[in-house]
């Protein structure tokens, strides 16, 4: 019986944030695989090690959480103003399929240093010491990310003393500027709030009536009071990945939420989508202890948030879950807003289960509807190895 051999693609594993992927530009890729479709789902599952009913992802480069089981495709961009497009893919680790739905923050601090050192942006843009500015075209979202780069002695400065909680090592800082981050394409009538309400009574069958802030910026996310639903917003993972019955509330509420925020029509279709939308719970500060053992004070943080991504708490924060915190804090009447004191503000520090993280958002009222022309942060990347990724998979078929 003939075996087919497996092939071999270029390809780049990054850690961004506090996540981590596999990185490859778009011209790399098998002909089949270079359009959306069967073939490159097929070919992503394969290569991450899904789906797989352990739940481990040992035979692929994914590492079974939803913060390790991602790709990335970037390419040289066309887009007037932009050095590159950044497409983001989620890959479920026990089922079949890739969300390509959303976003993903964290990794969008390694898109940057990825384009630089692969060549696809222009030389004359990046200076040998100092700071290359690289214009991302977000091609899930349709946004702009604008990326600040350290550069030493001509080549992508990867190692320094930015600590992030999440990290366990210290790297370079890479600054991000989410322009314009609330959405235009998805929603009930494409707004940053869907529903038009900064808060809204969501009635979910079978758990009662909750307040939620339904926000679509950075990425499409439901806010909930932590107290609501009986917790106290200092949770690690522990206290939530190991309970069955939370998780099935949370997906219950994902599920309602999204129905209502428009993002789908039917409530079986959730299960098609588990990158987006996120759920998160928030609370006014009080001390607590970190997965690392840190002490976080009260005097540390503006407010406590927990989010849930792929169905199981976050060890820290999405990227794009904190473009959305930072926006909804800036804006009076969320449920962030109100956890943290209230009032118009232009950063908040808020604490999760890793440490604490600031962010900041530039929000102006306009025709009286909220727009947040920027949101702002620091991470850090690095390439942890780089050449191929072998991948068992029939290209004719």
């Amino acid at each position: 019986m003939a075996h087919a051999p497996q092939i071999r693609i270029p390809a780049t594993y990054m850690r961004g944030g506090t996540s981590k992927g596999v990185f490859f530009q778009l011209n790399d890729l098998p002909e089949a695989a270079r359009v959306p479709g069967a073939a490159r789902d097929a070919l992503f599952m394969r290569l991450i090690g899904s789906p797989d009913s352990y739940g481990k992802q040992i035979d692929g480069m994914g590492g079974a959480t939803s913060s390790t089981s991602k790709t990335v495709i970037v390419s040289k961009s066309t887009r007037p103003g932009h050095d590159v497009d950044y497409l983001f893919g989620q890959v479920s680790i026990d089922k079949p399929f890739v969300d390509w739905s959303g976003n993903c923050g964290n990794l969008s601090a390694a898109v940057g240093p990825f384009a630089i050192s692969s060549g696809l942006v222009d030389p004359d843009r990046v200076p040998d010491n100092g700071i290359a500015i690289v214009r991302i075209w977000q091609a899930n979202i349709g946004k702009t990310i604008i990326a600040h780069v350290p550069m030493t002695n001509g080549a992508v400065q990867e190692t320094g003393d930015f600590e992030l909680d999440g990290v366990t090592f210290p790297a370079a800082e890479v600054q991000l500027e989410f322009l314009d981050p609330a959405a235009e394409k998805e929603g009930a009538g494409g707004s940053m709030f869907p529903t038009g309400n900064v808060v809204d009574d969501l009635d979910i069958p079978g758990i009662g009536t909750l307040k939620a802030t339904m926000i679509n910026a950075g990425i499409p996310i439901i806010f909930l009071d932590a107290d609501a639903i009986g917790y106290t917003g200092t949770e690690l993972q522990d206290a939530i990945n190991g309970d069955e019955a939370a998780l099935e509330r949370f997906e219950t509420i994902r599920a309602h939420g999204a129905l209502r925020m428009g993002l789908i029509k039917h409530l079986d279709e959730i299960a098609q989508r588990q990158h987006t939308p996120k759920v998160a719970f928030v609370a006014k500060p009080v001390a607590y202890v970190s997965s690392s053992g840190k002490a976080v004070g009260v005097e540390d943080v503006d407010v406590l948030v927990r989010a849930m991504s792929m169905g199981k708490l976050h060890h820290a924060m999405m990227g794009t879950a904190a473009v959305a915190i930072g926006t909804a804090a800036a804006i009076p009447g969320t449920l962030v807003n109100l956890a943290a004191d209230g009032g118009e503000r232009q950063s908040v520090r808020f604490g999760h289960p890793s440490g604490t993280l600031r962010v900041g958002a530039e929000a102006v009222k306009a025709d009286g509807e909220w727009q947040v022309t920027k949101a702002m942060m620091s991470r850090s990347a690095r390439v942890l190895m780089e050449g191929y990724v072998r991948v068992p998979f029939d290209l004719d078929g």
